[in-house]
């Protein structure tokens, strides 16, 4: 193993503050200069299956000649830390004719926490639910623009899906997925989600071209599947997400993203607090 494969999992195991300022291991300045060179260059999430497929059909409909992996960790992943090198791999032998540079870790324990930890309480009793795979994805998301930005605004691919075979997930229903593509737009980046419209499993696997169960060979949630009552229903409506994207998780991001699209790092409670009067 490399010695720089042995930081990328010291990275993900310590879990600094990490979205700006990379340490130059990372992302040095060269680097910086050399992405800003590629006209064809996008910044792939790398998570489960859905991801790789997205990579793929993104570059099949725009002709991305470069593509940048990066993982954002969060406070809830469990399971080897291999499979998102896995998945990586995967990527770039699907795809031999793109280049798929390496790995970039990213993430803010502090920025997740403001978002879906600290205020659980004051969530529940102003919206009358609480799931934190809401405000979770929009952080994921969120946490590339910064990237984005200093890349000279490169688009980003990820792999939200509306249905998942006639079931739906509350983080990924087409009112989320506005949200998080406005996000993204509001600083003039480009969220890709090639895959929003799909609902067949079966369609993913003929994108990847080779073999990956949903949900298998990627790192766990230990939150998964917190918003399903035991017979697989779902506890929340749309408006209460609608409610709490608009009032809260949508305008607090923003203002973290601001902060950082300045060069500073943000003081996530205190903007998520004043934002949402909690």
């Amino acid at each position: 193993m490399s010695d720089f494969d042995l930081r990328l999992r010291e990275l993900y195991l310590n879990k600094p503050e990490c979205v700006i300022d990379l340490p130059q291991w990372l992302l040095s300045s060269k680097k910086i200069e050399e992405y800003r060179a590629i006209s064809g260059l996008a910044i792939v999430e790398i998570a489960g299956r859905d991801s790789v497929a997205a990579a793929v059909k993104s570059v099949e409909e725009e002709a991305f000649t470069d593509l940048l992996p990066t993982y954002v960790y969060t406070g809830t992943e469990h399971g080897p830390w291999a499979s998102v090198e896995q998945a990586v791999e995967r990527l770039a032998e699907r795809m031999p004719e793109v280049r798929v540079h390496d790995l970039l870790v990213l993430g803010s324990p502090g920025f997740w926490r403001a978002l879906n930890g600290r205020f659980m309480s004051g969530l529940i009793s102003r919206y009358g639910f609480y799931i934190p795979c809401v405000g979770c994805h929009l952080y994921i998301h969120s946490v590339r623009i910064p990237l984005a930005l200093t890349l000279g605004k490169v688009p980003i691919i990820a792999g939200e899906r509306e249905r998942h075979d006639g079931r739906i997930k509350v983080n990924q229903i087409s009112e989320a997925l506005d949200v998080y593509e406005k996000m993204a737009k509001d600083f003039g980046v480009r969220l890709l989600l090639p895959l929003r419209h799909i609902a067949e499993g079966d369609r993913i696997k003929e994108i990847l071209g080779f073999e990956w169960q949903e949900g298998k060979e990627q790192l766990g949630c230990v939150l998964s599947g917190n918003y399903r009552r035991l017979d697989g229903s779902v506890y929340s409506t749309v408006c209460q997400v609608q409610r709490y994207m608009e009032e809260f998780a949508g305008p607090a991001t923003k203002k973290i993203i601001e902060s950082y699209a300045t060069g500073h790092i943000p003081n996530h409670l205190e903007i998520t607090a004043q934002v949402g009067l909690l």
